[in-house]
């Protein structure tokens, strides 16, 4: 099944089979906790109330060191929910509490970046650092710079409040990036919204729209190329790889879901398919599907998360060209691959790598 997605001013096609699944198991730190606790103690709710059915202790949200799962965290939010929910605008209010500091490496390769456009690239490259229930898309078209959440995968009790969240973290992230911020020209929102919206406007400055097509978060694309006042090079390239650091302890995986993975990585030149998988592992393919879907997965996503991480390092660390490049990774034509390195990076392969300093000469790209 095959759908459109609008990144960088294109649209993009994705088969749905195989697109990103969000990861409720992915590890995070303990900071959205914290501040869901803090926003219950105000209003009389105790932090072990909110934590009721976590499995978390009080003194761990509180705890630099300690990491909770987005499944946790979600019921962390279905706790504040069950007694705030009517609150107008709760989800802006838990946004606003979401500074910079508190996103790691992750924000801090942004506030570092040379200007906004590097800064979206960077956020759009490592959104799983962050504290987002779904998926980030960004556009630019018209004068206008978008980014799109989109929360098919949230679940649609809590589907109001993350987006809300979401929305007003990029918010405040502009407004930390830039000491004035970023004047929005238009708020969207997928869901209803109250009578009261006086809280959306003091956060944004303007009336949002509500039970629109897409959440959408846009701003005049003028400001993409300014350059950021706390711009390092270095700064940013050493946070980038504390970023792809983090996410690999964080993806790191066990289970059937490792198995599978140390399968398709041991011979990167022949990708074995499903069936094989299966059959190296001693079960049918419809049981590893249900094995995988139970650890919430899939092949195609655990194929495509292979694939992405293989095609960086051979552009990065190679001077294969892209053909090369798709046929070790097992795609027929370096075309699928191309479109795939599309979705995954905003971007076609030989710009990522002028992007990050290859300068090897090689023969032109298909497009």
């Amino acid at each position: 099944m095959q759908s459109a997605i609008p990144v960088h001013g294109h649209l993009l096609e994705v088969d749905e089979d195989s697109a990103h699944m969000f990861d409720w198991d992915l590890l995070r730190n303990t900071s959205s906790v914290h501040i869901m606790t803090r926003i219950a103690e105000e209003r009389g709710m105790p932090a072990v109330a909110c934590l009721a059915g976590t499995g978390l202790p009080v003194e761990a949200v509180i705890d630099p060191n300690a990491e909770v799962t987005a499944r946790q965290e979600l019921t962390v939010v279905r706790n504040l929910l069950a007694r705030f929910g009517d609150e107008p605008g709760l989800g802006v209010e838990a946004g606003s509490r979401y500074h910079i500091s508190l996103y790691g490496p992750w924000g801090l390769a942004m506030l570092s970046s040379r200007t906004l456009r590097d800064a979206v690239e960077v956020a759009l490259r490592y959104v799983e650092l962050a504290f987002a229930f779904g998926q980030l898309a960004f556009e630019e078209s018209d004068g206008r710079a978008r980014l799109i959440f989109d929360d098919r995968e949230v679940p649609e009790d809590v589907r109001g409040f993350l987006t809300e969240r979401v929305m007003t973290g990029i918010q405040m992230i502009g407004k930390e990036l830039f000491s004035v911020g970023i004047p929005v020209e238009r708020l969207a929102f997928r869901h209803g919204g109250p009578e009261d919206t006086s809280r959306y406007r003091d956060a944004f400055g303007i009336e949002p729209e509500f039970g629109a097509e897409r959440n959408e978060f846009a701003f005049a694309a003028a400001y993409l190329d300014l350059p950021l006042p706390q711009a390092n090079e270095w700064a940013r390239g050493t946070c980038e790889q504390m970023c792809r650091d983090l996410l690999a302890r964080r993806h790191a995986r066990v289970g059937v879901a490792g198995a599978v993975r140390d399968l398709l990585v041991r011979n990167p030149g022949q990708i074995p398919d499903q069936a094989t998988v299966a059959a190296d592992l001693f079960m049918s393919p419809r049981t590893l599907s249900r094995r995988l879907s139970e650890e919430g997965t899939s092949f195609r996503a655990l194929l495509d998360e292979v694939r992405q991480a293989l095609s960086e390092e051979l552009l990065d660390f190679t001077d294969m060209t892209t053909e090369q490049v798709a046929a070790r990774l097992g795609y027929a034509e370096a075309a699928s691959f191309i479109r795939a390195f599309r979705r995954w990076k905003g971007c076609p392969p030989q710009e990522y790598r002028t992007r990050h300093g290859r300068m090897v000469t090689r023969v032109p790209e298909l497009v």
